[in-house]
């Protein structure tokens, strides 16, 4: 009988006995992950380019502001109203960012992988949105406290004047967050259709620039309550009328006539804004609903 030929050979492979982590741990491995994703960071230096470009951009603006701020003494921007003024760029980020959250993991089919782990099919979107809103809200949010910190470390009132600057910067953070959450909402959704990158990211850009020549055309129709509703058709006016009504005086600087002409329909703005999220995030769980159990 032949002596067996076979040799054990022991590479190092060993059996995990360490802790077993389970659904709250790989939310937030993804949440990170998507954050980190969305600056560039961990990646190539080319995958760096567009959000440092678009965040120093937006950073020098509120720079320069407050600079004309300290010398003139005037307010030529408001916080809440920089946000809007940034609304353009924060189109094109979440062109770019969108797609790289989700579009790459359909085109390269991973995602079978992820739904192998304790992970149920809508915390990935979920993450995925999170850390697309938390992007947003800090690429408009940061730049409002350098404004703040310029404006705190300049008054000549004493922590009167840091206290009434605070109150001033909160509800423009919190308009940052309206901001943040409906553009994610609307451009993750887009981009969760396709695995292509570039369709997804010609999706949104039209969705958000294609929308504003109806707002145009309804604005000067003849019936006012046309007018006043008008804002409804796209969603950069519709979250500028939500401000409208939300914040009033806050979103224009005084003395200065500004804001949309929503009329009384302020409360309906409001609720048409919770409805769009909400359609878009239940769309999107959906969504990935339907593509787990391919």
């Amino acid at each position: 009988m032949p002596e067996p030929t076979g040799v054990i050979h022991d590479i190092g492979y060993q059996r995990y006995t360490g802790p077993r982590l389970g659904r709250r741990h790989v939310f937030g491995a993804l949440y990170l992950h998507g954050l980190r994703t969305a600056f560039g960071l961990g990646r190539s230096a080319k995958a760096k380019i567009f959000p440092w470009l678009v965040l120093g951009i937006v950073v020098i603006v509120a720079a320069g502001l407050t600079a004309v701020r300290t010398q003139t003494g005037q307010v030529v921007m408001t916080y809440a109203q920089f946000a809007d003024a940034m609304s353009w760029l924060v189109i094109f980020f979440v062109a770019v960012v969108g797609p790289e959250l989700v579009s790459r993991d359909l085109h390269s089919g991973v995602l079978p992988l992820y739904f192998s782990r304790p992970l149920p099919r809508t915390d990935y979107p979920l993450a995925k949105l999170l850390a697309l809103m938390t992007a947003l809200w800090l690429l408009l949010g940061g730049p409002q406290l350098v404004m703040f910190l310029g404006a705190a470390f300049t008054t000549d009132r004493g922590m009167r004047g840091v206290w009434d600057e605070l109150l001033d910067l909160l509800p423009g953070l919190l308009y940052a967050g309206l901001w943040a959450v409906v553009f994610a909402s609307i451009g993750l959704l887009i981009a969760s259709l396709t695995g292509k990158r570039a369709f997804a990211a010609g999706g949104i850009v039209a969705v958000f620039l294609m929308t504003a020549p109806v707002v145009g055309i309804l604005s000067i129709m003849p019936s006012r309550t046309v007018n006043e509703l008008a804002f409804l058709a796209s969603p950069s006016t519709l979250v500028g009328a939500v401000g409208t009504w939300a914040l009033g005086d806050l979103l224009v600087p005084e003395g200065r006539v500004g804001g949309i002409p929503i009329g009384d329909f302020g409360p309906l703005y409001g609720v048409a804004a919770v409805l769009l999220v909400t359609g878009c995030v239940a769309l999107l769980l959906l969504r990935y609903r339907k593509v787990a159990a391919r």
